[in-house]
C-alpha cells in the first residue's frame, strides 16, 4: 500500500504545481508573438497607493498634453483634415478629466494587464476592460465628435471598427475582443493573417508568455514587474531596411504615390531597395543588439527606472574599466544642479579611430545610409586632431550651480557655482586660457587647491566675483559670493568608478528654474518670430509661415508648462551612467513631495 499512497501523493502534488503555475490563457502576452521586435508590458499589478500617486503625477501634467495634442492636429489639418478630426475627438476625451474619470469612461480595467507590441512593425495596443460596453460607448462618442462614422468590418464573427488614412496608406482599427480592447495601426491593404493576429483570432506560434523572456530580463536587470519593455534592434532595424514588412510597404507606397503626383517619377523606381540595405541594417544592430528598460522601484514617493543598451563586446571593452579621474564624477551631487561628464579624449579618440578605420575599409553600401559613410571619413581626421592639447589631455567636465535666475527673458540668466574642468594636464590648460585671456596672465595659481581671486576685468564681465583653483587632475572656476570657499573641496572629490560615464543631481526648485528660463526664452523666440512676421508683409506665403511657427510655439508651449507641472512635484531628480560588460546602463532615481 505504502508504494501506492507515495505514487498518489506525487501526482496530487504533480496537479498542485501544475495548477499553480498555470498561465492566463488570454493574458495580454498571450497573444505577443516571442519574436516581436518591441514589446512593453506589466507583469503584474499596481498596489492601490501607488496607483493613486501615478494618478496623481499624470493629472497634474494632463492639461497641458491635451494641449499638444490639439497643437499637433491643427498642424495636422493641412495635410490629412480626417486624421486631425479624429486626433481632435481623441483629445477631446481626456479635455477637463482626470486619468481615473477617463479610464472608466472608456472602461479600461486600471487594475488589470495590457501590452503594447508590435507584429512586424505594426504596433498593437491590448488593454484589459473591466466595461467593454464603456469602450464601445467610448468609441461612439468619437465618432460623435469626430463628424463621422468609422468603417464596421467584420472578420468571421467578430467586428472592429476602421479608419483608412489614404495620405499614409494606413488604417487604425479598435475592436473588443472577449474582455480586452485592441486598437492596431495596420496596412490599409492588410492580409487577413495580419489582421486576425492583431484580432487575437490567430495565436502566436510560440508567445512572450510562452517564452517568459520579459519576466528572465526583469529578474536579470533588477527591473520590477510593474511595466518592462524590450526592443529587439538584431529584428527592428532589418525589418526597417529591407522593406519587406506590411506596414512599411504599405507607407513607403504611399509616400511614393504622392511623390509621384508630383514630380512624375514612377511609383515603382521610388520603391528599389537594395538587398544591401538589409545586410547593413544587420550590421549595424549588431553593434547595438537591443535596448530594454523598467522600474527598479516604485512608489508613492519614488519613481526609479533603469534603462538598458547592450553594446558589442570590442565597445563594452574599451570603457567598461575606465576609470575617469573627474572630481565629483564619483561621488553623488549636492549642489541643487550638479552635473558630470566623462570626456576622456584619449580613450574616446582611440575608439572612434577605429571605427572609422573599420567603416573606411568596409563602406556600407545601402545608398540611405551613404551619410554614414561621409561621416566616418571626416570622423578619422577629426579624431586626430583632437589629440592637439588642450583638448587631447581633456577627462570631463562638472557643472555644480548652487542658484540660478532666469532673468525674465531678457538678456543672459545669472547663476553662481563651480565649473569643473578636467585634464591630464592642468597647469598647461591653465597656461593657454592666459594666453588668450590676457587679464589672466598674472595670476599665480598653485595645484594645491587654493582659490586664486579673478582680475577686476573679468569680475565686471561676470558682475560678480569669481575665483580659480587648480589640482592635480582639474582646473575649477567659481562664481558668486562664498563659491571659493567650496572649490578647494571640489578639487578633492573623488573621480569616476570603473566605467562611470555620467552622473546628475537636480533639486524640484532648481527644476522649475530651468523650466522657467525655457519658457522664457521661448516666449521671447515667439514673440520676435511674430514681429519679423510681420515687418515681412501680409502675402500668402507669410501667413503660412507665421500660423506654422505660432503652432509650432503653441506646441512648446504646452510642453514646457507639462514640465512646469511636473517640476511643482518634484523634491529631487538623480540620473547616472555607466557601462559594465554588457553595456550601457542608465539609472534615474525620482523623489515625489
Amino acid at each position: 500500500m505504502r508504494p501506492m499512497k507515495r505514487a498518489l501523493a506525487l501526482g496530487v502534488t504533480g496537479i498542485l504545481l501544475a495548477a499553480c503555475s498555470h498561465k492566463d490563457k488570454d493574458a495580454p502576452l498571450a497573444f505577443v508573438p516571442a519574436d516581436t521586435p518591441y514589446v512593453a508590458a506589466n507583469l503584474d499589478v499596481l498596489d492601490d497607493s501607488t496607483r493613486e500617486a501615478l494618478f496623481a503625477q499624470a493629472n497634474a501634467q494632463l492639461p497641458a498634453q491635451v494641449a499638444q495634442m490639439k497643437a499637433a492636429a491643427d498642424e495636422l489639418k493641412a495635410k490629412d483634415p480626417d486624421a486631425a478630426n479624429l486626433l481632435h475627438a481623441f483629445a477631446g476625451e481626456f479635455d477637463g478629466k482626470t486619468i481615473e474619470q477617463f479610464a472608466k469612461n472608456t472602461g479600461l480595467d486600471t487594475k488589470g494587464y495590457s501590452a503594447f507590441y508590435g507584429l512586424g512593425l505594426a504596433p498593437v495596443a491590448r488593454f484589459q476592460l473591466s466595461d467593454p460596453a464603456a469602450f464601445d460607448a467610448f468609441v461612439g462618442r468619437l465618432e460623435a465628435a469626430y463628424g463621422k462614422k468609422l468603417e464596421v468590418a467584420k472578420v468571421g464573427s467578430t467586428s472592429y471598427r476602421r479608419y483608412v488614412s489614404k495620405e499614409s496608406g494606413t488604417e487604425l482599427i479598435l475592436a473588443v475582443v472577449g474582455k480586452q480592447a485592441v486598437a492596431a495601426l495596420l496596412p490599409a491593404d492588410v492580409s487577413d493573417h495580419l489582421l486576425r493576429e492583431a484580432l487575437g483570432l490567430d495565436r502566436p506560434a510560440k508567445s512572450l508568455q510562452d517564452d517568459g523572456r520579459l519576466a528572465t530580463l526583469a529578474k536579470a536587470k533588477g527591473y520590477g514587474k510593474q511595466a518592462v519593455g524590450l526592443v529587439d534592434l538584431t529584428r527592428l532595424l532589418p525589418l526597417i531596411a529591407s522593406g519587406k514588412d506590411p506596414l512599411f510597404l504599405a507607407m513607403f507606397k504611399a509616400h511614393a504615390e504622392t511623390e509621384s503626383a508630383k514630380t512624375g517619377e514612377p511609383v515603382a523606381n521610388q520603391m528599389q531597395i537594395p538587398a544591401s540595405c538589409e545586410t547593413d541594417a544587420t550590421r549595424i544592430a549588431a553593434r547595438v543588439p537591443a535596448l530594454s528598460f523598467g522600474y527598479t522601484r516604485l512608489d508613492a514617493k519614488h519613481q526609479d527606472m533603469r534603462m538598458d543598451l547592450s553594446l558589442a563586446s570590442d565597445i563594452t571593452q574599451a570603457f567598461s574599466g575606465l576609470k575617469v579621474a573627474l572630481p565629483g564624477l564619483g561621488a553623488d551631487g549636492s549642489a541643487p544642479f550638479d552635473v558630470s561628464f566623462a570626456l576622456p579624449v584619449t580613450e574616446l579618440r582611440t575608439f572612434w579611430s577605429a571605427q572609422a578605420d573599420a567603416v573606411a575599409a568596409k563602406p556600407f553600401t545601402c545608398p540611405a545610409l551613404a551619410d554614414l559613410n561621409d561621416g566616418f571619413a571626416k570622423l578619422g581626421p577629426s579624431m586626430q586632431k583632437a589629440a592637439i592639447p588642450p583638448f587631447g589631455d581633456l577627462l570631463g567636465v562638472r557643472i555644480a550651480l548652487d542658484s540660478l535666475d532666469a532673468g525674465k527673458g531678457q538678456g543672459m540668466p545669472s547663476f553662481t557655482g563651480r565649473i569643473v574642468v578636467g585634464t591630464k594636464n592642468p597647469t598647461g590648460l591653465l597656461a593657454m586660457g592666459q594666453m588668450m585671456t590676457p587679464a589672466l596672465a598674472q595670476l599665480k595659481v598653485s595645484p594645491d587647491g587654493t582659490p586664486v581671486a579673478l582680475p577686476a576685468d573679468m569680475t565686471r564681465i561676470l558682475s560678480q566675483p569669481g575665483w580659480i583653483a587648480m589640482g592635480e587632475k582639474a582646473l575649477a572656476l567659481g562664481i558668486g559670493t562664498g563659491e571659493d570657499a567650496k572649490l578647494a573641496d571640489t578639487l578633492k572629490q573623488p573621480g569616476g568608478d570603473a566605467g562611470q560615464m555620467m552622473r546628475l543631481h537636480l533639486d524640484g526648485a532648481m527644476y522649475q528654474s530651468w523650466v522657467k528660463l525655457m519658457m522664457d526664452k521661448a516666449d521671447s523666440l515667439a514673440a520676435m518670430s511674430e514681429a519679423m512676421a510681420k515687418a515681412g508683409g501680409n502675402d500668402a506665403d507669410a501667413a503660412a509661415a507665421a500660423s506654422a511657427r505660432q503652432q509650432a510655439a503653441a506646441r512648446t508651449h504646452a510642453q514646457l508648462s507639462a514640465m512646469q507641472a511636473q517640476a511643482a512635484r518634484v523634491q529631487s531628480i538623480s540620473s547616472e551612467a555607466h557601462v559594465d560588460g554588457d553595456g550601457l546602463v542608465i539609472t534615474s532615481q525620482t523623489e515625489w513631495k
